[in-house]
């Protein structure tokens, strides 16, 4: 960590998040970016009907490939130093290939690098790797982490009795387990969108018609050439129709898909520090840590409020992004680019988010004196079950003779009891009244946060890249 980084995600919380720079720093871009140039070469070796690119033997094609496997600092450095005379960085990667390769058995392809390439064909693929690599790596297994932690704690709770508050009053009771099934639930519907989620790439020129192409080669088809490409060789999804740059939209898709997975954990950070603050929930005590410079008594629950920040800041960067990406201005203007590059940012604090709220949960445990304390003194809650039963025997006006008698009132277990015992029941119905208490008047909580806590499978997305296989994934880390 270096304590002049500017930003928090390299500098405070460096160490939490040091994986994501393997996807989303300045050199996993450069690495992408170089991938996908070597990766175009090596195809158009391997078509016959792209005549002036020979077919290269094996030991060239893993030459090749090891620019981009072996990766070094020392390279993405040479590569900077190759821009700052270009000025321009994708071109800045194509001389480095042509550098890499002279002296080389493939130096006669030389002139084949960046064939037919606008630049926004490189990084446009690079990107979509980038964010799929690294959702797929670094952000979906901090979920599942996620959701996991909260099915252990769901399932450990099912069964404690815990008041409900709707509008921050008393209400029906529930259990502390089925409260978290219920984020539990939220966070797998979210997830299992973004792990669906499409990346699509485009590979179609300089303002997406293949203009070039057809001078050079007009019998090849290159629609079939560039969705092999990026299909067959990248993994991606073929975008067929495009202007200079692949117009953004599956981009917006997936960020507003990691919003609503962020907002949920808001709403979560946000009922778990009110639980906390109820007394619901206490804090372990860890010796060596201050809640407070100056009231020592103070155990603060600083990491769901820290998650919170996260999100926010998480948040705000993917809406922007969301509506500014998929705006261009006529067939290409460079705004995107610059937007682009806090991708990783938005992701980086989405991440970080996740992780302290796993830390919150970590150390938090249920006070049951408390929680029981909260609910005995909580007798009128059970005046909604007495006006079903009511209705259920035909008495008239049920909800209006418990509104009279409890709203507003302090109702204890002795005055519960004399209401009921004064009602005109079913013997069974008012024996089984008399023997509920609020702590029993939970319906089917445990059942349903045990449920949730069984369908506890990680979601596995389909295609997922394979961590050894991931042009991010090798190689130095930034």
């Amino acid at each position: 960590m270096s304590l002049r980084s500017l930003s928090p995600l390299d500098g405070r919380y460096g160490d939490r998040l040091k994986g994501l720079s393997s996807y989303f720093s300045e050199w996993a871009l450069i690495k992408y970016r170089l991938h996908v140039e070597i990766e175009w070469l090596i195809t158009m070796a391997e078509r016959p009907e792209i005549g002036h690119v020979r077919a290269l033997s094996e030991e060239e094609t893993g030459f090749l490939r090891s620019l981009v496997l072996d990766f070094t600092d020392a390279q993405a450095g040479r590569i900077k130093e190759i821009e700052q005379e270009t000025r321009h960085d994708v071109k800045a990667v194509e001389y480095y290939v042509r550098e890499a390769i002279a002296g080389t058995s493939v130096e006669d392809v030389t002139e084949s690098v960046h064939f037919c390439c606008t630049s926004e064909d490189i990084n446009n693929l690079a990107y979509a790797l980038m964010l799929r690599d690294g959702i797929q790596q670094e952000w979906l297994p901090g979920s599942q982490d996620l959701i996991s932690a909260a099915v252990a704690l769901a399932g450990e709770t099912a069964d404690i009795p815990m008041l409900s508050h709707t509008h921050g009053q008393s209400a029906t009771p529930t259990t502390v387990g089925k409260e978290l099934a219920v984020f539990v639930a939220r966070w797998r519907r979210q997830l299992d969108q973004v792990a669906r989620s499409e990346y699509l790439g485009k590979f179609n020129g300089a303002v997406g018609n293949y203009n070039a192409h057809l001078v050079v080669y007009p019998d090849v088809p290159w629609e079939a050439v560039a969705r092999h490409f990026v299909e067959d060789r990248l993994g991606l999804t073929f975008n067929p129709i495009t202007i200079q740059i692949e117009p953004h939209d599956y981009l917006a898709e997936l960020f507003h898909r990691l919003m609503r997975f962020n907002t949920v954990l808001l709403d979560f950070d946000r009922d778990m520090w009110s639980y906390v603050s109820l007394g619901y929930f206490r804090q372990k005590v860890v010796g060596t840590e201050a809640g407070s410079s100056v009231m020592p008594h103070k155990v603060n629950p600083i990491d769901f409020e820290n998650s919170e920040a996260n999100v926010g800041v998480s948040n705000a960067l993917l809406e922007h992004l969301a509506g500014k990406l998929q705006v261009s201005r006529q067939q290409r203007d460079l705004s995107d680019s610059s937007a682009l590059r806090n991708v990783g940012v938005a992701i980086g604090h989405s991440l970080l988010a996740i992780h302290s709220a796993i830390q919150g949960m970590g150390r938090v445990e249920v006070d049951r004196d408390a929680v029981s304390a909260d609910l005995d003194g909580a007798w009128e809650v059970l005046a909604e079950a007495v006006q079903m039963v009511m209705r259920k025997a035909g008495h008239e006006n049920p909800y209006e003779r418990m509104k009279a008698l409890t709203r507003g009132h302090v109702i204890t277990q002795e005055i519960m009891e004399d209401l009921i015992r004064d009602l005109e029941l079913p013997d069974d119905d008012k024996l089984r009244l008399l023997a509920l208490t609020p702590e029993d008047y939970v319906g089917l909580a445990p059942q349903l946060a045990r449920h949730i806590a069984r369908e506890g499978e990680d979601i596995i997305p389909e295609g997922a890249a394979d961590k050894q296989d991931s042009p991010g994934a090798d190689g130095e880390e930034a």
